[in-house]
């Protein structure tokens, strides 16, 4: 248990660091602020625990310890129900493929509605949009694609180069310079079925972060890496299990050393 907490205690304050460094930048994007807080808290809250196993194992103290291992019992609990939750709210959504095209579309209906509500409430929409736009996605795709032959070839665009950085196909609108630049025609200006088509903008700093095709781009990001999380959270489980067993033996060690006088 002292060494595990050790490491643990070494892993937090790399992680709280991390999250003061983001904090005091002054230069700091909408996307490292986004990060920082949660950051911050974990590295606090994997110090504290991490304290607490090391000190309850140093020095035998069986009240930390008891603390230690209801801890750990709590976390399986929360690792595993995250686990089963993120299976849930993905398993529904999927690309849509284009006629002619080497990419996918995606369209926000195709996906729980659980995770459309998310994305929908502006306070959580404008962190994630002001995120993307302070990344290169859809600068690179501009630079990577000048013609529209070599757009409709592409095979490598990510959901979200898909979704906010081009307007959907079904709009009709004419290619421009690059992947990014699109001009509006008479017939896209009267396509009203898809409202993303009234949201595009050329406008680099807009593009269609706004549209419903971003969202749902997202979406298609936030499934697969979710699954790659419950994954990980599988094996992390199978490793909590192991800890809280070690820490039910410390606990019943120190309780034989100081009942009988042996560890």
């Amino acid at each position: 248990i002292a060494i595990l907490n050790s490491l643990t205690a070494i892993l937090s304050i790399g992680i709280l660091g991390s999250g003061i460094w983001l904090a005091t930048r002054s230069k700091a994007t909408d996307c490292m602020r986004f990060l920082q807080w949660p950051l911050i808290v974990l590295g606090l809250f994997l110090l504290v625990v991490s304290l607490v196993g090391l000190f309850g194992a140093v020095c035998r103290n069986k009240c930390l310890l008891w603390f230690y291992a209801v801890f750990m019992f709590l976390l399986m609990l929360l690792v595993f129900c995250f686990t089963v939750f993120a299976f849930v709210v993905t398993y529904k959504g999927a690309g849509d493929a284009v006629s002619g095209k080497g990419f996918e579309e995606f369209h926000l209906g195709n996906y729980s509605s659980w995770l459309q509500r998310q994305v929908n409430k502006e306070s959580v929409w404008s962190k994630i949009s002001a995120c993307i736009a302070d990344t290169h996605t859809c600068r690179d795709m501009a630079a990577k694609y000048k013609t529209e032959a070599a757009l409709d070839a592409a095979t490598d665009i990510s959901s979200i180069q898909s979704g906010c950085c081009k307007p959907p196909t079904a709009c009709g609108f004419t290619f421009g310079s690059n992947a990014t630049d699109w001009l509006s025609t008479g017939n896209a200006a009267s396509n009203t079925s898809n409202g993303d088509c009234g949201l595009w903008s050329d406008d680099q700093s807009e593009l269609c972060y706004s549209c419903d095709s971003c969202k749902a781009g997202v979406l298609q990001r936030v499934k697969k890496d979710w699954h790659k999380v419950a994954i990980v959270n599988i094996i992390f489980l199978v490793f909590i299990v192991i800890v809280y067993s070690v820490s039910c033996c410390a606990i019943r060690s120190v309780h034989r050393n100081k009942r009988y006088g042996y560890a």
